[in-house]
C-alpha cells in the first residue's frame, strides 16, 4: 500500500503521494501517527551524535532491553520551548544514580541537545524522550562494566486521550496492580521496569471499554 513508501519518500515526498491520490493534503501530526515508530524520518541524538532516525539501533542482547536497565523521561515542547527542561534531566539523573549508574552527560549538555534536537526536527510543540540504558558489553543480572548509552528522540504525538474523551471525562477502571512498596522495587526513579504494570493495567482497562486505569500506590 501507499504507507510501505514512506519509509523510502521521506514526509514531504510522500505527503505530497497521498495528496495526488486521496485529493486531500494530511498534517504531518495525522502521517507520523500512522506510522510505526521506528519508520518514522528525522534524527535522534544518541551517545552525543546526531543520526538518521532508521540508525538509531541497539543490538538484541542489550541489558537494558532484557533486564529493565533503564531510566527515561517524558517533556513536552511549548511554541519551541521544552516545560520544565532541566528539573526533567536532572530527574533523569537521579533515576540513574537510584539504579546505579551514572549517565555520562551533564544536566547542561543534556539539555542542549534537547534543545538542539528540537530545532533540527523542525517542530514547535512536541513530545521529548530522553533516556539512559546499560549496553550489551555484559549479559547477566551483573553488568558493572556495561557502557551506559543515553538517547534523546522528538516527534509529534498528540493529546494522550482522545479530546472527545476528555470534555466528557475520562472513565478509569480500578487498575489489578499497585504502585510498589519502595522496599520492593526503585519506585523513586523513572525507571522503564516500573511501567510492565502501566502496561498491563491499561490494556486490561481499554478491553473493558475504559480509557485508562486509577493505579494505588502499596498502601491502597
Amino acid at each position: 500500500g501507499v504507507f510501505s513508501l514512506l519509509p523510502r519518500l521521506g514526509f514531504t515526498k510522500y505527503a505530497t503521494l497521498v495528496q495526488q491520490k486521496a485529493g486531500f493534503r494530511p498534517t504531518r501530526e495525522k502521517i507520523m501517527a500512522s506510522v510505526p515508530f521506528d519508520q518514522l524520518d528525522g534524527h535522534i541524538w544518541m551517545n552525543g551524535e546526531f543520526v538518521k532516525w532508521a540508525d538509531a539501533k541497539i543490538h538484541v542482547l542489550t541489558h537494558g532491553l532484557h533486564y529493565a536497565s533503564a531510566v527515561f523521561e517524558g517533556e513536552r515542547a511549548y511554541g519551541g520551548e521544552i516545560f520544565k527542561l532541566t528539573e526533567h534531566t536532572e530527574r533523569l539523573h537521579e533515576s540513574g544514580r537510584i539504579l546505579g549508574f551514572t549517565i555520562p552527560y551533564s544536566v547542561a549538555e543534556i539539555d542542549e541537545a534537547c534543545r538542539q534536537l528540537l530545532k533540527k526536527q523542525g517542530f514547535s510543540d512536541a513530545y521529548v524522550r530522553p533516556i539512559a540504558w546499560r549496553g550489551s558489553e555484559m549479559m547477566g543480572v551483573s553488568a558493572q562494566n556495561n557502557r551506559i548509552n543515553v538517547a534523546i528522540a522528538i516527534w509529534q504525538w498528540p493529546s494522550y486521550f482522545d479530546p472527545a474523551q476528555k470534555l466528557k471525562g475520562i472513565r478509569l477502571d480500578i487498575a489489578e496492580y499497585c504502585r510498589p512498596d519502595p522496599r520492593t522495587a526503585p519506585s523513586r526513579a523513572k525507571a522503564a521496569g516500573l511501567y510492565m504494570i502501566c502496561t498491563l493495567s491499561k490494556h486490561a482497562a481499554e478491553a473493558k471499554g475504559y480509557a485508562d486505569a486509577l493505579m494505588f500506590d502499596w498502601r491502597g
